[in-house]
Order: C-alpha cells, then sequence, then structure tokens
C-alpha cells in the first residue's frame, strides 16, 4: 500500500517539459496548430471508453454521468465546474454579480462566444451568442418534457419559472435582458447553490434555428468540440476540435488541445481492460472486480520502469451505489419492511466478496464520506448494518413473519456491468437466507430501468448517483418529496422512490437558503437522520474505483464528480528527466 501511495502521489506531479512540437489538425491537412510556453502541444487523440448508450444527448433531458461527460463538451453555459476542484469558473459568462439580497445574479456575458457552423444558420456560419439565446434556452428547459432537470435547477428557485412551468404565464419574470451582453436572473429567495445549478448541461445555451431544425437531436453548441450525426443510438461517438472556441490558456493558446475524443461503446469491463493494454484506449474508469489484484501489481511493475508507460490512481468520488424502494405500494409502503430488508443485507460481505476494492461500505447514510464534505459530522449518522434477528423481527411485526404471504417482488437491474448482476444476484440470496423471501431479478437495458423507476414499475431497482455539485444537498435531492406528482402516469426524477415527508422536506429547503455552510450542514444532517429511518434506499456502497491512463496523457483531472474538462488534456510521451524530478519532489514530500 506504501508503494501504491507512492506512484499515486508521483501521477498527481507530472508536469509537462519547455519543448513545442507541431501536430496536423485532423480534416485539415493545410493547417498546423503550435503551442507557446509551457510545453504544451497541440495534436491527437483522446480515446474513452462508455459502457452504456445514451439516454439523450439533449442537454435538457441529460440525466446520467456517462452521457453528461460527451454533452459537456459539445455545449457551454453561462459558468462551468474547474476540472482539478470543483470550484467556478467563468464561461460564455465573463464575469457576474450577486446583490445585497443575494437574490439578483448580473451577468456579463463575452463578445467571442459563437455558435458552431452549420446550417441551421445563414451561410452556414455559426453566429454571436447573446442574453436573448439564454432566455430562450431558460424558457426551453422550463417545460414539460424536461421536468427532471427543471424540478432541480429552477422550479422554486428562479423567480416566475415555476408559473410558466404551469403555463400561467408566457415569459419567466425572474430572466431579464438587459442587452445584447447583459444577462439578470432574479430569485425567490436566496439559495446558496443556485450558482452550481448554472454550471449544470441542462442549462447550456441553445440556438433557436438549430432546435427548430433539429430538435432534441441537436450538436450544435458553443463547446471545445463538434458533433455530427450523433443521438441516443450512436455507439462510437467522435468529437473534433471547435477552432472557433472562445476560451485561451493562460500563454494565450487556444483550447482545445486535442485534435478529436473519441468515445467507444465497450460493453464490459473486461474488454475495456484489454483495449488499454493495448493502448486503444487512453483512460479507463473502474476495473473487473476479478483483475484489481493483477492490475494493481502489473502497475507497480511498471511504475519501475522511467518513464511508466501507465498510471494508475484512486481517489474517492462523489457518487453512491444504492438500491431503491417504490413506495407507492405494498410491500414496500411498510416502513418496516423497508428496515427488515436494510438490516438484512450484509454488506461488508458484498464489499469483499464482489466489488472488491472498487467502493467502500455505505455505513452512513446517502451523502458519502469524503474530504470535500468536510464538516459535515458523520458520526451522527446511523446507518444500517448486518443485523439478521432485528431484520426478521421487523418482517414479523410488518405482517410477514419469515416472509410467509410477502408479495411478488421483482428487483429490476441494468444489464451493462457484471458488477450489478453479481451484487444482485447476492442480494436475491441474502434476503431468502434471512427473510424467507424470493426475489424475481430482471436485468433490462440502462435507459429502460430509467424510463421504469421514473414510473414506479417495479419494486426495487438498483441505482447509482453522481453529485450534481459539491454539495450534501445534491444527494438529499434524490428524497426531497415536493415534487413528486400525485399520479403513476407523470414521471418522477430524481425522486423515483416517490418517497414524502415534510419534516424530511423543511430542513432540506432550510439547509438549501442557509448563507453558510456550517448552518446548511447542520440541517443537511437532520434530514438525512430522518431519511435513514424511513429507508426509502438502501445505500451499498460509496465509489472510490481505480482510474488507469496512459503515462502521456497530460491534465486529465479527475475530479471526484466525474466533471472532466477534456479542452485542457493534452497528449505527450514523459521524458526520463521529468520522471527523476517529480520522484524526487515526491520523496522530498513524503519527508515533509
Amino acid at each position: 500500500m506504501k508503494i501504491l501511495l507512492y506512484f499515486i502521489i508521483i501521477s498527481l506531479l507530472f508536469i509537462g517539459c519547455n519543448t513545442d512540437t507541431e501536430r496536423k489538425d485532423e480534416g485539415k491537412t493545410d493547417e498546423v496548430r503550435k503551442a507557446k510556453g509551457a510545453g504544451i502541444v497541440y495534436g491527437g487523440t483522446l480515446k474513452l471508453a462508455r459502457n452504456q448508450k445514451n439516454t439523450s444527448i439533449f442537454p435538457a433531458k441529460v440525466i446520467d454521468a456517462s452521457t453528461t461527460v460527451i454533452v459537456n463538451q459539445i455545449h457551454d453555459g453561462l459558468v462551468r465546474f474547474d476540472g482539478e476542484d470543483l470550484s467556478i469558473l467563468p464561461a460564455i459568462a465573463k464575469d457576474w454579480t450577486i446583490d445585497d439580497s443575494q437574490t439578483v445574479y448580473t451577468f456579463e456575458l463575452r463578445n467571442n462566444v459563437y455558435f458552431h457552423n452549420d446550417s441551421c444558420f445563414e451561410g452556414g456560419v455559426g453566429r454571436k451568442v447573446t442574453a436573448n439565446d439564454f432566455k430562450y434556452s431558460f424558457e426551453l428547459l422550463s417545460q414539460v418534457e424536461y421536468s427532471l432537470n427543471f424540478n432541480a435547477i429552477f422550479r422554486d428557485q428562479l423567480k416566475g419559472a415555476s408559473e410558466y412551468f404551469d403555463k400561467k404565464e408566457n415569459h419567466i419574470s425572474g430572466i431579464k435582458v438587459i442587452n445584447d451582453s447583459t444577462l439578470e436572473l432574479t430569485l425567490n429567495a436566496p439559495k446558496n447553490s443556485f450558482i452550481y445549478g448554472l454550471a449544470h448541461v441542462a442549462t447550456s445555451v441553445i440556438a433557436k434555428e438549430a432546435f427548430e431544425k433539429y430538435g432534441e437531436n441537436l450538436t450544435v453548441g458553443t463547446g471545445a468540440f463538434l458533433s455530427k450525426n450523433i443521438n441516443s443510438e450512436t455507439e462510437n461517438i467522435v468529437l473534433t476540435y471547435n477552432p472557433n472556441y472562445y476560451l485561451k490558456d493562460a500563454e494565450g493558446n487556444q483550447l482545445p488541445y486535442l485534435d478529436s475524443v473519441d468515445f467507444i461503446y465497450v460493453p464490459t469491463k473486461t474488454k475495456e481492460l484489454k483495449l488499454f493494454r493495448e493502448d486503444k484506449l487512453s483512460i479507463i474508469h473502474g476495473l473487473p472486480s476479478s483483475k484489481i489484484a493483477a492490475v494493481i501489481s502489473d502497475d507497480i511493475a511498471n511504475f519501475n520502469q522511467i518513464p511508466p508507460k501507465t498510471i494508475l490512481e484512486r481517489k474517492p468520488e462523489m457518487g453512491v451505489d444504492y438500491y431503491e424502494f417504490n413506495l407507492t405500494r405494498p410491500p414496500f409502503n411498510n416502513k418496516k419492511v423497508r428496515q427488515a430488508f436494510c438490516y438484512a443485507i450484509n454488506k461488508e460481505k458484498i464489499s469483499t466478496d464482489i466489488i472488491k476494492g472498487q467502493g467502500t461500505v455505505a455505513k452512513y447514510g446517502i451523502t458519502p464520506k469524503i474530504p470535500t464534505f468536510n464538516g459535515y459530522d458523520y458520526d451522527q449518522l446511523e446507518g444500517y448494518s448486518y443485523n439478521p434477528k432485528k431484520a426478521k423481527k421487523l418482517l414479523t411485526e410488518a405482517g410477514y413473519p419469515n416472509g410467509k404471504g410477502f408479495p411478488y417482488t421483482r428487483l429490476e437491474v441494468n444489464l451493462n456491468g457484471n458488477v450489478h448482476r453479481l451484487v444482485a444476484n447476492e442480494f436475491v440470496s441474502q434476503i431468502k437466507e434471512v427473510l424467507g423471501i424470493n426475489i424475481e431479478l430482471d436485468q433490462v437495458p440502462f435507459r429502460d430501468k430509467i424510463e421504469h423507476s421514473k414510473f414506479a414499475k417495479a419494486e426495487i431497482f438498483r441505482s447509482g448517483w453522481v453529485a450534481d455539485f459539491p454539495s450534501p444537498e445534491s444527494f438529499l435531492i434524490l428524497c426531497y418529496g415536493a415534487h413528486v406528482p400525485k399520479s403513476l402516469e407523470v414521471p418522477s426524477h430524481p425522486n423515483t422512490m416517490r418517497y414524502q415527508n415534510p419534516v424530511f422536506d423543511s430542513l432540506f429547503r432550510l439547509g438549501s437558503v442557509d448563507k453558510t455552510k456550517k448552518e446548511s450542514y447542520k440541517h443537511f444532517l437532520q434530514a438525512e437522520k430522518i431519511m435513514i429511518d424511513d429507508a426509502p434506499i438502501m445505500p451499498f456502497w460509496y465509489n472510490q474505483d481505480y482510474y488507469l491512463r496512459q503515462s502521456y496523457v497530460r491534465d486529465f483531472y479527475n475530479n471526484p464528480m466525474g466533471n472532466y474538462d477534456l479542452s485542457v488534456v493534452y497528449l505527450k510521451t514523459l521524458t526520463k528527466e521529468e520522471v527523476i524530478e517529480s520522484r524526487k519532489k515526491a520523496t522530498h514530500q513524503e519527508g515533509l
């Protein structure tokens, strides 16, 4: 472990050397991009794997982490997340101010941002982005079709958004276009996480011309990369660099550095690892559980090479894997049944025998225990440990002694990922052994699982959640019940359990408007305690997976949210001198 920690530290210290490399742009044989200063180089293709097809490529409809990575490279909004530390950075808005009431945000837009060239524009040339484009985009997001993201970002926050959504008004009163380069947004009340919502892919700027021509299949954005002819069925996706992108680095080099990014559909982790070892993938996230020990051993041996061929990293992530209960009908509308299931599962055994280091056991609630949430008092949160005796007692009290008379129950799990199947089999086995209940396991495509859960079409669903912004709020929103629809004919997301508790909701709202982190953490913690007792979900593990990358991949920031800024990534072979210098620095740090 000491050796593993050593080379993880090294991987974070690699820096570029001071030489320039010239490469021709793909598809632009008459043009050469040349970088200046700092050892940055242009060119090359970053090759990434994807294990599932897109749910939707339209920004307002994106709800899964895998598709978010792709769409974020094509589209930009007012602000963005820093790929390294997840702070908020300017994007299309070069600056903004907040008034004394903390409810009025005024954004000043850059004057050099253009939509991608496309035939939907006059002469095929992308036009300049104006404040009116954001007004159009935000009102587009505030439509019933996009209620899932609208509920999380604008409803109850942006003044007049709910009235517009309900068709009581023909415009959103909280959006004011001052002029082409100035946009004013007014909130109903202070909301400390509102600015994070504006970094969400759903709030990307959309061109009216592009939407009217392509609808939800549009790929015309303002982002660092371009794409043509992709949709939710496309398996392998190729993005090429945008020659008109508006951002530059500190040396004045225009971003992005890469010529292209290939997202390659690879259905299994075993195949993904094979392709990586053949240098047909640049980076992989997550290892086959059966291969973890071998990969670590191989990488330690590889690390002794100068320079090493690959780099292995492991960090805690802002993600959680869990099962969710359908609270709309028996048997899981009974809290004691849900609690019985939670006590019946030996999560330690699942961690040791199945996931094998791809996460840490969920001992608390739904909020992962990670350094990002320093100050959140996890010691006050007591999750469910393995207690068969208590599980049986609760099930008997619920009216199902030894599982007798328990209704038909189906567990729905998405097809992709062998780990999900293995965990589900173990779950079914443990429930049978402890509670005497038979669970039917049903594996379906990922998109089907998402749709079925929104309409409560099974009793239990496997699920996973990655935070949209760095706060416990982004996890607890899963259980916020104020916008759960009354009818099962209307989709519910992200609260697919359809859990409702007015005390939880009140504490959640207080935490979301508190002016200090200490105050908000206090209310979020109280809300999470209530949620744990009600047990609408069963957390299994907090994500902490392995990343493997080829050592020539530079400035790929593996942040806890998986929010990757590929515009700053470049490809450059490590030199012996760099490695030696980096190891000297690591040795010095270890000594300190």
